[in-house]
């Protein structure tokens, strides 16, 4: 059908639908120029009515979400691509011709969004007002990336740069996780991108896994469900729609989904751990989940999960209750092509797709056959227009709910400003240092000393050791370096590199590993280099596991990522400017697999001295207000009478002894002085006792013997003073009352006298204030 013929009968479709809102009072607006939205619709009548008047292609359309070749709306300069795989020449006729409901950005098919926020952000508009204007569907797109950090980036810097997800797993801080994920909502929303396929919550199990690996942040289920929630949240609280993937678990496979389909053979019990993090998600409010193109065996053994109803409908809507939006990962992988016994075309795997109860179908190498496979469906039954209807419906609440349809557009210019400010910088330089997790220093051969030692840098070009080399100069390390691209050094480059290592101004060499553990090359390297003599540090760039090749090397520090914060972090490292604290989020097997070499959960640290502060003790004599103060040390555990305890003050009594212990990885000077005695004199205070029994008395207990002016009858001088008072008179006064009731009236007085004189001095307090304010 020509794109002139298919509008012509669209009559009546969505366009016709919106007149009719807008007649009714529903829509504030009618289509209007390309730089105008649809009003966002009211109601939930209203989206229904919207989905009820739309063409099965419309319906069809907005669930379809594709890549477009170009750096502009209008960019014809990639339009033999966009020839190839749409036939028309740019971004925006790609976006009327099909009314896509969204598009996906890479660095290749878009290479604007590498380097360039403003062109970036440019770019989203474009779309956004090819899509609202009269060509195209009249709803604004969902603008999608995957942008998990890591190996998965298609934005780099100037956008904030993060190390990937199990260097943010190696912390085990679900703050940082909350925090990596706001900083990447930021900045994706500042560029017009509104959803993030991101993160993924899949539990890596399987060291030999070739896909997921480092964009997993763990194996425990527990850790990897508290800080894919915190992603999660971080992201969907600054606007950005968040996607747990890879639905029901990628995380114990042996295949790459993107060249074969994957097969996991394991039980439920097991697959209901791989569940966790995505009730956990579900739990949080996620918006979107990404379907695994495998297959579950104890779910469905015939069909992977994105084709499978089992696992779509069965499992994920019905048993988890999960009610946001499903999409497929994406349609051109060549897992789906490989079911045994069961070829497929991409018409077929849309329409299977749509039917396990998918809304999105994300990247068909063939929109056109897909598009041709679901109106297939339909007419044979397979599927029903109610069945579209349902996931339209939900991807439009999406768009009212999210904020994507009320403001598709962004400030392009504002984004200079947000996207790798200082502040989101920051976040990706503190988890890169608190990731990094040291396994092995021999002989405390770390931290290095930048002042004598003359440092061999080496390592696979996977690993990307000339990162490094700049740095450690910058810090003030003397640098040799030998270098070859590729991950598997050849035999040319290891004699090369070893006599480097052996000439004797070389004191360390360090080498980056990039997958050691099935790199047979990168091990016979580092063995080469420990025959050298000098010590051998390796860096381990991507998966966790090397150390378990590399039984020569003095030691071994996990980085998780090739990326420049993370060099810069192990620099510091290096140097001794930080101290790792990561800990391994995963378990390392043995090489052969056989057993735990170290358990999830393990790090070292440099060793560190921690000096001992004295305890304050309050000794108040017959007070019941005895304490111990503890202070807070870095490295230092106090004990008081053999009991640990917490920073601050803590009530004291009788003989008392503190102690102080050093923490792990810390120690004390031989001369510290680690033990405090005191003995408080006093117990308890007894109270004041006033037996509300007995009686108030104002009567004197002696009965006066007569007038106070009357001479004593003993002859005797009782006078005490100049002015001669007799005894039981005041001096200079009247004579002393000693009865309660004068008593009280003497105690008026007092008070009355003490507010006058508080008056005079507050009076006083006010005019020297007033002289200096």
């Amino acid at each position: 059908m020509s794109r002139t013929l298919r509008r012509a009968g669209r009559a009546t479709g969505t366009r016709a639908c919106l007149a009719a809102l807008a007649a009714g009072g529903l829509v504030a607006a009618t289509m209007l120029p390309a730089q105008a939205a649809i009003d966002p619709p009211s109601d939930a009548d209203a989206i229904a009515q919207i989905v009820a008047d739309m063409s099965l292609e419309e319906l069809i359309g907005q669930m379809t979400w594709t890549h477009v070749y170009g750096n502009s709306a209008d960019d014809d300069s990639m339009k033999s691509e966009n020839q190839a795989r749409y036939g028309v020449d740019t971004p925006a006729e790609v976006v009327e011709k099909y009314d896509l409901g969204g598009v996906l950005y890479f660095a290749w098919s878009n290479p604007v969004v590498e380097h360039d926020p403003v062109g970036t952000a440019e770019l989203s508009n474009g779309l956004q007002e090819a899509s609202v204007g009269e060509d195209g569907s009249g709803i604004p797109l969902a603008v999608t990336i995957d942008q998990e950090g890591g190996i998965v980036a298609r934005v780099g810097s100037p956008a904030t740069v993060f190390p990937g997800n199990m260097a943010l797993g190696a912390t085990f801080d679900a703050g940082l996780a909350y925090d990596q994920g706001a900083v990447l909502a930021k900045e994706m929303t500042a560029m017009g991108i509104n959803v993030d396929f991101a993160p993924s919550v899949d539990l890596n199990t399987n060291p030999d896994n070739p896909v997921i690996g480092v964009r997993s942040m763990g194996s425990d289920p527990d850790a990897v469900s508290e800080l894919g929630v915190a992603q999660i949240n971080g992201m969907q609280e600054q606007g950005m729609a968040a996607t747990a993937k890879h639905f029901p678990g990628h995380g114990d496979t042996a295949t790459d989904s993107h060249t074969g389909l994957p097969i996991v053979t394991y039980d439920r019990a097991t697959l209901n751990t791989h569940l966790e993090p995505f009730e956990a998600a579900i739990d949080a409010g996620v918006d979107m989940i990404m379907t695994a193109h495998i297959i579950v065996e104890a779910i469905d053994p015939d069909m992977p999960g994105t084709l499978s109803k089992k696992v779509l409908t069965g499992l994920l809507r019905d048993e988890l209750g999960f009610d946001g939006l499903i999409t497929t990962d994406a349609l051109d992988m060549d897992a789906l092509k490989n079911i045994p016994g069961n070829p497929l075309d991409d018409g077929d795997i849309a329409a299977l797709a749509v039917e396990a109860g998918s809304d999105i179908l994300l990247n068909s190498p063939d929109v056109d056959a897909a598009i041709q496979g679901v109106l297939d469906a339909v007419n044979a039954g397979d599927l029903s227009r109610a069945d579209l209807e349902d996931s339209v419906t939900r991807i439009l609440h999406w768009k009212l709910d999210r904020g994507v349809w009320e403001n598709p557009m962004v400030d392009a210019g504002a984004a200079a400003d947000l996207v790798g400010s200082s502040e989101n910088l920051a976040v990706a330089k503190e988890i890169s240092e608190r990731s990094l997790t040291l396994l092995r220093n021999d002989g405390a051969v770390l931290p290095l000393d930048v002042d004598s030692d003359h440092v061999l840098m080496v390592g696979a070009g996977s690993g990307w050791p000339e990162r490094m080399t700049p740095m450690l100069e910058e810090r003030g390390f003397t640098v040799t370096e030998e270098l070859e691209n590729g991950s598997s050094p050849s035999a040319e480059y290891r004699a090369r590199a070893v006599a480097a290592a052996e000439d004797d101004a070389i004191d360390v060499v360090l080498f980056t590993s990039n997958n050691a553990s099935g790199n047979s090359a990168q091990q016979a390297m580092v063995a080469d280099l420990v025959d050298t003599g000098k010590p051998v540090v390796v860096i381990a760039t991507r998966n966790p596991y090397d150390i378990n090749v590399f039984p020569g090397a003095a030691a071994v520090i996990n980085q998780y990522s090739w990326q420049i914060p993370s060099f810069a972090a192990v620099t510091a490292a290096l140097a001794g400017d930080i101290n790792p604290s990561g800990k391994l989020p995963v378990d390392v097997p043995t090489a052969d697999g056989s057993d735990v070499l170290l358990p999830l959960g393990f790090g070292m640290r440099y060793m560190m001295t921690a000096t001992p502060e004295a305890p304050t003790f309050t000794d108040e004599p017959g007070t019941a207000n005895d304490t111990v103060t503890i202070p807070d040390v870095e490295g230092v555990q106090y004990l008081l009478d053999g009991e640990a305890l917490e920073p601050g003050t803590h009530p004291g009594s009788g003989d008392v002894t503190v102690t102080a212990e050093a923490l792990e990885w810390f120690e004390f000077a031989d001369d510290a002085v680690t033990e405090w005695s005191h003995t408080f004199d006093a117990g308890p205070t007894e109270p004041p006792t006033d037996d509300p029994t007995d009686e108030p008395t104002d009567e004197p207990t002696d009965e006066p013997t007569g007038d106070p002016t009357d001479e004593p009858t003993d002859g005797s001088d009782t006078s005490d003073g100049p002015g001669g008072q007799p005894t039981g008179t005041a001096q200079g006064g009247d004579a002393m009352p000693d009865t309660g009731a004068d008593a009280s009236g003497m105690l008026v007085a007092a008070l009355a006298m003490l507010a006058v004189g508080g008056a005079v001095l507050l009076g006083v307090r006010r005019r020297s204030a007033s002289r200096v304010s």
